[in-house]
């Protein structure tokens, strides 16, 4: 059975597992990076989400604090940022979730990662285990709160081909995401007892890359056409692909 309190500074989650006796909780708190920050890593663009993508901060040493501490530091000057950074006692928010941050290293295309996906950062310090069981915590309930299945979820090495989340990569065969992935979606079903953890209408949501692959064809017969309504049609098909994989649909 899992209980949340709400204390009056932070939302705090305490998970308690009675089989195991085992009791964890983290903190939430928000500390936005200001927008006057350099390197344009709050550019206050407006996000509207359609996945969740997954990092590890590749940073063994660093906790959650000192990644945000590193966001506002002088001496750092990456065009780099996240929403979340989540480490074994707390995750902070650090960009709000409705704006943009560069973290997918993919451009910033209406289509990008960077500008439809929260970036979430996992630290690698301290008890990683513990961070990692606050990570399936933390994303099964954004997932369960947007209506969201596991499917929505992306690694940044969907978006750039980076090997990240590199601690889910440890044979070259990204086992770890899919053990991940399987426990965030465990988590979820406990939210959604009445559909087992997939939400009306996501269950067979389209992937991004399926969808894009079909797209190619289609944009090779939009080309050899010359007929108006056949490219508008071609067109409504590329749409209603990008809809069904959660990607916005583009003009013609």
């Amino acid at each position: 059975m899992q209980r949340f309190y709400l204390s009056i500074n932070y939302v705090d989650f305490k998970i308690c597992d009675e089989e195991s006796d085992l009791f964890m909780s983290y903190k939430y708190r928000q500390d936005h990076i200001p927008k006057t920050t350099p390197y344009n890593r709050r550019p206050s663009l407006v996000l509207e989400p359609t996945t969740i993508t997954i990092h590890n901060t590749a940073n063994p040493s660093s906790n959650a604090k000192n990644e945000r501490a590193w966001l506002t530091n002088s001496s750092n000057n990456r065009v780099a940022s996240f929403h979340i950074v989540i480490d074994e006692k707390e995750a902070i928010e650090v960009l709000p979730l409705n704006e943009v941050g560069w973290h997918a290293g993919d451009g910033s295309g209406m289509n990008s990662g960077n500008r439809t996906s929260i970036g979430i950062e996992i630290c690698e310090s301290g008890n990683y285990s513990v961070t990692l069981n606050h990570a399936i915590e933390l994303v099964a309930k954004m997932l369960h709160e947007r209506g969201w299945g596991v499917d929505r979820l992306r690694r940044h090495y969907d978006w750039s081909g980076k090997n990240c989340p590199r601690l889910m990569n440890t044979d070259g065969k990204w086992s770890g995401w899919t053990v991940f992935v399987n426990k965030v979606n465990e988590k979820l079903k406990s939210l959604n007892p009445d559909n087992s953890g997939e939400p009306e209408g996501e269950a067979d949501l389209m992937s991004v890359e399926d969808a894009n692959k079909i797209i190619k064809f289609l944009s090779a017969a939009y080309l050899a056409t010359d007929s108006k309504e056949a490219r508008i049609e071609f067109n409504r098909l590329a749409n209603e692909l990008r809809k069904a994989s959660g990607q916005k649909p583009t003009s013609s």
